[in-house]
């Protein structure tokens, strides 16, 4: 009869076997066993992931591309670019490849169908799409001006004002945040796709109990919230159009598809839209103020520059709206792109799945089932375009032959800024 450490040697040993035959196939016979990258990112993927959960995935595989060149392995099954070039050939219109299963690990539950976020289907992403592009659009942005410009006015008034008791909206930055670090490492782990398996089978059970609390007050907060808006968009139903509140819950609640006309959103789906866009705007939207903020408030020069170009465009607060004397603020667009290009609010990859034929990157060919995608932070900090890449610039956005910055610079910039992937790309 084996003794107890017999047995538990002989359990590693069954363990360590297949193990590290997964290593050497990896390393030595995988299809992607010729991209380089560091040992352990190829064998297991385990360090980039711990990269993750330390919240520097970001700046991991930027230093990877640095040691490797444009291409890198981080994961076993996975392979990421720098430069333009590749961007185009996978997130291009007619690339042959979905999103991966990273996108799918984000749906709550199987009783809420997919978001328009977690879709990885091609064609139902594709007409999930067509439905907000048609919400989003610049009547959207006109509608929403004035509540814009009326929550702009109150945050600068709002640093001298404490508000007495407890207010639970105050929370839902950190919830967001707190949903965010709870998932995110779990969707980017090597053991994603038995999770993503797991997850109608009883795993969405268990990470509902494991969640922490903010998580499930950020969802009550978004039940709660679509309930009282949609109770509002039945009471303003008999008003006319003008005299509603037309922010962008009103176009989403009133979308309809085109080829049946029938109602695009029910309240389950809307609650589940609603969930993602909230995260997703909030996020983007903040990441991108903070890193104009940060380098303007370090960069007295251009701050003056900035305001100048304002105080001379505009007469009053009431009048920054969107229109032709906004779009024509040319170094304010400039400050805000060049803030987005050093801190894009997609720092890492945005995976894809390459489908059945496989795909040519960067005049290479990768096989279906390989995990291909670009690093939004690599790529704003490629020095071979940007020169001094890690410098705010914004005059590098602006077409200035006098001073050396030619349209043709300009619009190699912009061939390789993606600062992120908006639902309508036709609205500024």
């Amino acid at each position: 009869m084996m003794s107890l450490l017999e047995c538990f040697g002989l359990v590693l040993l069954h363990l360590a076997l297949p193990l590290t035959a997964w290593i050497l196939y990896n390393i030595y016979l995988h299809p992607l066993s010729h991209v380089p990258g560091p040992f352990w990112d190829r064998a297991t993927g385990i360090p980039s992931w711990y990269a993750t959960i330390k919240g520097r995935r970001h700046v991991y595989l930027s230093r990877q591309f640095d040691l490797y060149g444009d291409r890198i392995r981080p994961e076993p099954g996975t392979v990421l670019f720098r430069g333009p070039a590749a961007h185009a050939d996978i997130y291009g219109a007619r690339s042959n490849v979905r999103r991966s299963c990273f996108y799918r690990a984000f749906n709550r539950t199987k009783k809420i169908d997919e978001t328009t976020f977690t879709t990885t289907d091609v064609a139902a992403h594709a007409r999930k799409r067509r439905v907000l592009n048609v919400c989003f659009t610049e009547r959207l942005v006109k509608a929403a001006a004035p509540f814009i410009v009326r929550h702009v006015d109150r945050f600068g008034r709002s640093f001298d004002i404490k508000e007495g008791g407890e207010n639970s909206v105050k929370e839902v930055p950190d919830c967001i945040s707190s949903a965010l670090q709870f998932y995110y490492p779990i969707c980017r782990s090597p053991f994603l796709k038995p999770f993503v398996w797991l997850k109608p089978r009883g795993l969405d059970r268990a990470l509902q109990m494991i969640s922490p609390p903010t998580v499930h007050k950020y969802n009550d907060f978004v039940c709660s919230s679509v309930a009282d808006r949609l109770a509002l968009q039945k009471e303003q139903a008999s008003r006319p159009e003008a005299e509603r509140r037309q922010d962008m819950f009103y176009f989403l609640a009133d979308a309809r598809h085109a080829d049946t006309g029938k109602a695009a959103y029910g309240e389950d789906e809307l609650r589940a839209e609603c969930s993602v866009l909230i995260t997703a705007g909030s996020g983007t939207t903040s990441v991108s103020l903070s890193g104009v903020f940060f380098y303007l408030t370090g960069d007295e020069m251009r701050y003056k520059k900035l305001v100048d170009e304002v105080r001379s465009s505009f007469a009053s607060l009431d009048h920054v709206v969107y229109g032709p004397d906004l779009l024509g603020c040319r170094y304010l667009r400039a400050c805000v792109d060049e803030g987005m290009r050093l801190t894009p609010a997609g720092a890492s990859e945005h995976p894809r799945e390459v489908l059945k034929g496989g795909i040519r990157i960067a005049n290479e060919f990768y096989p279906a089932g390989t995990i291909v995608g670009t690093v939004p932070w690599a790529d704003s900090r490629n020095a071979e375009i940007y020169g001094d890449a890690d410098t705010f610039r914004p005059e590098r956005w602006i077409v200035d032959e006098e001073k050396g910055t030619t349209k043709e610079q300009v619009s190699r910039l912009k061939a390789n800024f993606h600062p992120f992937l908006t639902i309508n790309i036709d609205v500024p």
